[in-house]
């Protein structure tokens, strides 16, 4: 069932005087966090393995040490590849003001690192405590200097488009020429083209190039090999994989799995 027909669970925040809530819990491979929105703003951290998050209109991948920003009442689902740690923070809307109004997937430096999991040891932060107070002084000022990534995936609407979304979607390693999955969706590639630009603000090559490395990424948090995942996501080669991921995310898939493995 697409996320747009389904009704999300309210999941309401009963501590209404915490500036801050947090959340720690760990995931089993392949669980599913069910369509949900909360009424705080919240960053989900990826502290260990590789999440997938959807909304109606788009899909982030979220790797080891990255996280990702949900504005409050936005309808999500979470999906983990391999074993996930994820830490949660729940932060009273508007209090990150510089933090986009959508949802993205942003880097988390190793000082931010070791404030979301000193602050996830506590069940909630608030004001009336001096250094409650500077520690969510310090919190902000990090969080409003995070840099986003470019793991977002955007759906077209049009029902072309969306078909062909949907084929590449269903085989992301798929070497078929771009022109022949738009002609079996029953589209012109030239059409195609034009709707992915204006819908989705991506060329179809591009988001089919996104597509790949997202791929890759939640095929390498579920154990997979360098050689595999890059194969299996549709690369020409390793090495043609490793220069894109090191494009996207600023190192190679070993160096990040080995951080990764860290304890």
């Amino acid at each position: 069932m697409s996320i747009k027909r389904q009704t999300p669970i309210f999941d309401r925040i009963t501590d209404r005087r915490s500036v801050i809530v947090t959340l720690t819990r760990d995931y089993p491979r392949g669980h599913v966090i069910a369509l949900h929105m909360h009424d705080r703003d919240q960053l989900v951290y990826a502290s260990r393995g590789v999440m997938t998050v959807r909304t109606g209109t788009n899909t982030w991948v979220v790797p080891t040490y990255r996280a990702v920003w949900i504005p409050q009442m936005v309808p999500h689902t979470i999906t983990m590849s391999g074993m996930v740690a994820m830490r949660t923070l729940y932060l009273k809307p508007g209090l990150v003001r510089t933090l986009l109004r959508g949802c993205c997937v942003l880097n988390v430096s190793p000082l931010l690192n070791e404030l979301i999991l000193h602050v996830c040891s506590r069940r909630a932060l608030g004001t009336s405590v001096a250094w409650q107070r500077h520690l969510i002084d310090v919190l902000i000022d990090q969080l409003k200097s995070i840099q986003s990534l470019p793991l977002q995936l955007p759906n077209p609407l049009d029902s072309r488009a969306l078909r062909v979304a949907e084929a590449l979607l269903a085989d992301p390693g798929n070497r078929q020429r771009l022109g022949q999955i738009c002609t079996a969706s029953g589209a012109s590639g030239r059409t195609v083209e034009r709707l992915f630009r204006d819908e989705t603000g991506m060329t179809l090559g591009n988001w089919r190039q996104q597509l790949r490395m997202m791929h890759a990424l939640r095929l390498l948090g579920e154990g997979a090999k360098v050689t595999h995942a890059s194969l299996e996501a549709g690369y020409s080669s390793p090495s043609a994989f490793i220069a894109a991921f090191r494009r996207s995310l600023g190192t190679t898939p070993t160096l990040y799995l080995r951080a990764s493995a860290l304890p």
